[in-house]
């Protein structure tokens, strides 16, 4: 099993990109923020998740090692293939979690593939083990220092199952002046 690769990004396709590894070219399934910072000619470094069935080998990668938990998480979901995972994952890490958290059903259905049924699906099924998502050792030590501990909106996105940096993260673009409710309803939706 192929659990991480690092080479030099070959080509890029709109949902893939081909990881020259030693002279092997690897065609490497990635979301589209991985494809956005991937850099023609550039080294990239990926965590993989081998999908493996009898008619199928293909890889996903994803930059980071929590994001690599959320697909699997997903894919943990009754009926929710790779294909319709990585679509997931186009939303964005923290704006999935937030939607799962939040009972956010619109949000998931914004990716490819996914329709009401399939994102109250993974509502009722990850909502419980989204507090198992968490930036681990040094990012969390980074924010831990600036997290006001007195700050109700952070606290009740904490009780909805954010980690302390993930909450951090989403209240950060989040204008300081709405009421606390407000500023939930807006971190839960992205910060938009």
């Amino acid at each position: 099993m192929i659990a991480m690769i690092r080479g030099e990004v070959l080509e890029k396709f709109n949902n893939s990109l081909v990881v020259d590894v030693g002279g092997v070219g690897y065609e490497v399934f990635v979301s589209a923020s991985e494809i956005e910072l991937a850099t023609l000619g550039q080294e990239i470094a990926l965590y993989i998740y081998d999908y493996l069935r009898e008619n199928t080998h293909d890889l996903y990668g994803f930059a980071k090692k929590e994001n690599k938990y959320l697909f699997e998480q997903l894919l943990s979901v009754k009926n929710i293939g790779p294909k319709v995972a990585l679509a997931v994952m186009d939303i964005g890490a923290g704006r999935v979690k937030a939607a799962i958290a939040g009972g956010e059903v619109k949000i998931l259905q914004t990716a490819k593939g996914v329709g009401k049924r399939a994102a109250e699906q993974m509502i009722v099924e990850l909502r419980d083990k989204i507090g198992a998502f968490s930036t681990e050792g040094a990012e969390e030590i980074v924010f831990r220092g600036g997290i006001d501990q007195n700050d109700e909106a952070m606290q009740a996105l904490i009780a909805l199952g954010f980690s302390e940096s993930d909450a951090h993260l989403a209240l950060q673009s989040v204008d300081k002046s709405l009421s606390t409710e407000e500023r939930v309803r807006v971190a839960l939706k992205g910060g938009k």
